[in-house]
């Protein structure tokens, strides 16, 4: 079924709701969602007002926004797709994994739907991408992982990487090349004083991890593994 169009800022406001709804479980604040977006305060007002004409989202004055039914159908759609064409440039055409968002983020607003169900079809119905995120199913329900981020471990313990979330080129290029990757087990030693970096080892390698970029890091627990630092 063809989906009614829409222009590729609508979707990324939608697909962004979406990804920060998961970070929050509420109400999405204004000014958070203007920060991701990289616009003012009053832009991303201004947009929210025609979003919730549209009924594509939802306004609480004081709280913020969510998305609507007719939202979340179109927000997870958008995410569907970005995340069929990660596997398949990956998977398909080699692309490096830290590559591949950037070049999806491209794609997903020129996709119809009839091209990413083909796509889930050839790819084998996947259920995560290349980044460890669950891909929403066709019916538009995503089956949320069990896993916590890195800034949850315990010093002495161990975990594998799971997924990162949200998706971002800088954070996916930095992690890349320490080789911190979905599958890895990695060992939280400890924080540095005074709030400083997270100190992990991956390997035979440490790495310095400041807190943002641990916060985007989820992890599994390993259980009963657990060293003394």
């Amino acid at each position: 079924m063809k989906h009614e169009p829409f222009n590729e800022s609508t979707e990324m406001y939608l697909k962004t709701v979406s990804e920060l709804a998961e970070d929050t479980g509420a109400q999405v604040p204004i000014s958070a969602l203007a920060e991701r977006m990289g616009v003012s305060n009053v832009s991303a007002t201004e947009m929210i007002h025609r979003l919730k004409k549209q009924d594509l989202l939802d306004h609480q004055p004081y709280k913020g926004v969510s998305l609507t039914p007719k939202g979340q159908i179109r927000a997870t759609a958008v995410i569907r797709s970005h995340h069929m064409w990660e596997c398949f440039l990956a998977g398909e055409l080699g692309l490096s994994w830290e590559q591949v968002h950037d070049f999806a983020c491209r794609l997903e607003h020129a996709t119809d739907t009839a091209v990413t169900e083909a796509l889930a079809v050839y790819l084998g119905n996947p259920q995560t991408c290349p980044h460890g995120n669950p891909i929403p199913g066709p019916d538009g329900i995503i089956a949320f992982p069990d896993d916590v981020p890195l800034t949850s471990l315990q010093p002495g313990q161990s975990a594998t990487i799971n997924r990162i979330f949200p998706e971002s080129t800088l954070l996916l290029a930095y992690l890349a090349g320490r080789e911190l990757k979905p599958g890895q087990t990695i060992t939280f030693i400890e924080t540095a004083p005074f709030n400083g970096p997270l100190m992990v080892t991956c390997g035979a390698q440490t790495h310095a991890l400041g807190h943002e970029i641990a916060a985007h890091i989820f992890v599994k627990i390993l259980p009963g593994v657990q060293e003394n630092y």
